[in-house]
């Protein structure tokens, strides 16, 4: 396997194989990968729930389940923020809707810059070639007394995609798919920040989106 650059990711793009809705922009490609920017959707796990026969623990719950009594859902609007609290563990969406073509995958990281902030994110593993949809991000703030402040449309992870031997058929599709999912800052980066402040995304895309020949 070979891991795509970046005059080839956006070729891919240009051809309409590779998709991202919404489209990149100039602070999210990079030389051999992508970032990502977090969405608007979190996940709090529940600690309990009621139940015909009365108030029971959901601390052993599987947490593969991913259905609405397993957690309180907060939707964000534009310019909130969403305080993550010391050990405090959620899951949240990617911004992106990504379109994986059936002759690449793709692995996904965390950004240097999160780790930095304290946080994990426990998701270094395979996009399978055919995935369409957004991704669930886990987050854990790994500080003991710091709240870690997240802000929708910043970059938090990072794709990379590497070229297959051969198509694989298989057509993945998010299961959140019809519900769009239930400091190391460098000075240049300085107009993204403003943006994201503001909680203005959609005029960073206008601003600084890639432009495509």
């Amino acid at each position: 396997m070979s891991i795509l650059t970046k005059t080839k990711i956006l070729e891919k793009i240009q051809k309409g194989d590779l998709g991202f809705k919404p489209m990149i922009d100039e602070f999210q490609l990079q030389g051999h990968s992508i970032d990502l920017r977090l969405g608007f959707t979190f996940m709090i796990l529940k600690s309990w729930h009621m139940t015909p026969r009365g108030r029971e623990s959901l601390e052993t719950v599987h947490v593969d389940k991913y259905t609405p009594e397993y957690f309180d859902i907060i939707e964000l609007e534009a310019s909130q923020y969403f305080d993550l609290l010391p050990d405090e563990f959620v899951l949240a969406s990617t911004l992106e809707k990504i379109k994986i073509p059936t002759d690449l995958m793709a692995v996904l990281y965390p950004r240097s810059s999160t780790n930095r902030k304290g946080l994990s994110l426990d998701l270094t593993g395979i996009v399978d070639s055919g995935y369409e949809g957004q991704l669930v991000i886990p987050i854990r703030n790994n500080t003991r007394s710091r709240t870690v402040r997240l802000y929708p449309g910043e970059r938090l992870c990072q794709i990379v995609l590497e070229e297959l031997t051969e198509n694989i058929e298989n057509n993945r599709k998010s299961k959140y798919h019809q519900r769009d999912v239930i400091d190391g800052v460098q000075k240049e980066k300085r107009d993204e920040i403003d943006f994201l402040m503001k909680g203005d995304i959609k005029g960073l895309k206008e601003k600084f989106g890639i432009k495509l020949t």
